[in-house]
């Protein structure tokens, strides 16, 4: 079992930057691929980016390449999300999930992740 906590999340300009955490509880996150999803009403759940279980590997939305950094202290139990040059069409709730059955590929499929956080809003103005 994985608790995850999300924080870091604000109102922001566009052009501007954000850096999101989410610390878990457990020795087992080490262990588990991690990944970054946002949600805006009326909307699924869409993947933003996944990092392998050592962050050897990391795997990003076409929306956010270039821009958005993942990655993980495994001695902190702890994920992050950098967010660079935001676009008022990255606000959204931003949660990090885990995935306990996979340890290097990230799918961007919210269905395979088993853990989520309670999500942190990232608002950005025009």
């Amino acid at each position: 079992q994985v608790q995850l906590a999300e924080s870091g999340g604000r109102l922001v300009q566009t052009g501007g930057s954000l850096r999101l955490s989410c610390v878990a509880s457990g020795r087992a996150f080490r262990n588990y691929v991690m990944a970054w999803f946002r949600q805006t009403p009326g909307k699924e759940r869409d993947f933003v980016a996944g990092i392998s279980w050592n962050g050897d590997k990391t795997y990003y939305a076409d929306s956010v390449k270039g821009r958005f950094t993942i990655s993980r202290d495994n001695d902190k139990n702890t994920l992050y999300l950098q967010m660079n040059s935001l676009k008022p069409e990255d606000t959204a709730v931003y949660y990090c999930a885990a995935d306990p059955t996979h340890t290097v590929i990230a799918t961007e499929f919210h269905w395979e992740y088993d853990y989520w956080g309670q999500g942190t809003q990232v608002t950005v103005s025009s």
